[in-house]
């Protein structure tokens, strides 16, 4: 599985330590920054290329980090096909990956810490769709939801 990952000042840190996480899993990882620490960056210049890359099917899933994680999620959702949700607890990290089909995990780097932020990655990557038909049924509304917006 094809991981990246993005990162503004805020969730930074954390980005450092789940890379580590996901390499030492043996992933493939790329990172689309923020390459260093930067107190004046903005999320929309790191998070915006991941979630291309998930888009475009360059990368099978993203992990978006900032602050909060709510910039992250909404810039990620910007994108076509692109899934993306805030994750706070394991549940919804992969029920979001087996019922939506989710394909970028958000999270608050001044929200939660590395042991967390591991935990929901687990259930995040280890999580695979289950492509039931009411699954399908409500992706297909999504799709053609987008299919009018990003006309």
């Amino acid at each position: 599985m094809k991981i990246g990952i993005a990162a503004d000042h805020g969730g930074f840190a954390l980005k450092q330590q789940i890379i580590e996480i996901l390499e030492e899993m043996d992933f493939s990882v790329t990172d689309f920054g923020a390459g260093k620490l930067n107190p004046a960056d903005d999320y929309p210049d790191f998070i915006g290329p991941l979630a291309r890359a998930v888009s475009s099917g360059l990368a099978d899933r993203g992990i978006a980090v900032c602050g909060s994680g709510v910039g992250a999620s909404i810039v990620a959702n910007k994108f076509p096909g692109v899934r993306a949700a805030l994750i706070t607890e394991s549940y919804s990290a992969r029920q979001g990956v087996e019922h939506d089909n989710m394909n970028i995990i958000c999270l608050g780097g001044r929200v939660i810490g590395p042991e967390l932020a591991k935990e929901l990655i687990l259930a995040f990557v280890k999580a695979h769709y289950t492509g039931e038909a009411r699954h399908e049924r409500r992706l297909k509304k999504l799709e053609s939801i987008e299919n009018q917006m990003f006309k």
